[in-house]
């Protein structure tokens, strides 16, 4: 794709060897550098996204509230508030939570192979969806989105699955 974001092409310890368009990277599947973003409120609940039904892979999934790669020669955590503002319309303090690195095939023949920076933010509004990166969004619970995934895996992002599972497995509290 013509003047597209070049994403950073990492090692199994986050060293950065390299950079590439993000397309032709999720095409050979090469490990990359990425961010997930959980959103909670003062009640503890989480803010889910519905991703767009239009995006390159996992259209229609629900989501953690946002998730993206930093640019080549960007900062991690800017990158992270900057796909916030941009994919739901508003921005908060970010802390990491936790990191790991994950492979799956996707749809459209693309490959994830990430090394996943997990984020934890707080904010109490309305988000301002971009129709362009989200269908929707909603507020819930721990205990009730553990319940509707195990009852409706399918409808959820792999990335968001595997995220929840390592919070639980750290004991990490968010």
């Amino acid at each position: 794709m013509p003047n597209e974001d070049q994403i950073i092409l990492v090692d199994k310890n986050d060293t950065q060897i390299g950079a590439m368009g993000k397309m032709e990277t999720h095409e050979k599947g090469l490990l990359h550098r990425a961010f997930s973003i959980l959103v909670k409120n003062n009640k503890g609940e989480i803010m889910l996204q519905k991703r767009a039904t239009g995006k390159y892979h996992s259209g229609g999934l629900w989501t953690n509230t946002c998730c993206g790669h930093p640019r080549n020669g960007e900062d991690l955590a800017s990158a992270a508030r900057r796909r916030l503002g941009e994919e739901m319309g508003f921005d908060c303090p970010l802390k990491e939570l936790l990191v790991f690195i994950y492979r799956v095939d996707l749809d459209h023949g693309l490959k994830e192979n990430e090394f996943l920076h997990v984020f934890l933010g707080e904010y109490n509004d309305v988000p301002v969806l971009n129709p362009e990166e989200a269908d929707g969004w909603r507020w819930i619970t721990i205990g009730e989105l553990r319940q509707d995934m195990d009852k409706n895996p399918d409808t959820y992002t792999y990335w968001f699955k595997i995220a929840l599972e390592k919070i639980k497995e750290n004991n990490l509290s968010f």
